[in-house]
């Protein structure tokens, strides 16, 4: 492609691979979920070298700088180096510990569990996956 062709945001996630297929990352973008800058983009907004990016994916968010176009889709390895990757490391480590969150299994025999017990198990599992305002 010429250095003077454009490249699509929608196009561009797909391309380093955040999003698993275009209309994917198409969808984020309309859903007000990648942003530049505090703004929303739309789907046909322009990618620049040196913009930096925040991406939402269901509870994961990060934040990338563009480093390099990308037109098509690649293997992992060479879409890792189109982008730089500048989430803090306190975001990744907190989206990391969800997933090590405290077993929540019950003993066999101790039959259903009471109105208490289920409270008690929503409690711990709503604040596991509640959102931070910023």
């Amino acid at each position: 492609m010429k250095e003077t062709e454009k490249l699509r945001i929608d196009k561009y996630l797909w391309a380093i691979r955040l999003f698993k297929t275009r209309s994917l990352a198409t969808e984020a973008c309309k859903a007000g979920r990648i942003k530049l800058n505090g703004q929303n983009l739309k789907p046909s907004s322009i990618v620049k070298i040196g913009e930096v990016y925040s991406v939402s994916k269901g509870i994961e968010k990060k934040i990338i700088e563009v480093v390099d176009f990308s037109y098509n889709r690649t293997d992992s390895p060479t879409a890792l180096t189109k982008y730089k990757d500048i989430t803090p490391e306190e975001d990744t480590q907190a989206f990391k510990s969800m997933f090590h969150s405290p077993n929540l299994k019950r003993d066999r025999g101790t039959g259903r569990p009471t109105k208490k017990d289920r409270r008690e198990t929503d409690d711990l599992i709503g604040g596991l996956f509640e959102e931070k305002e910023d």
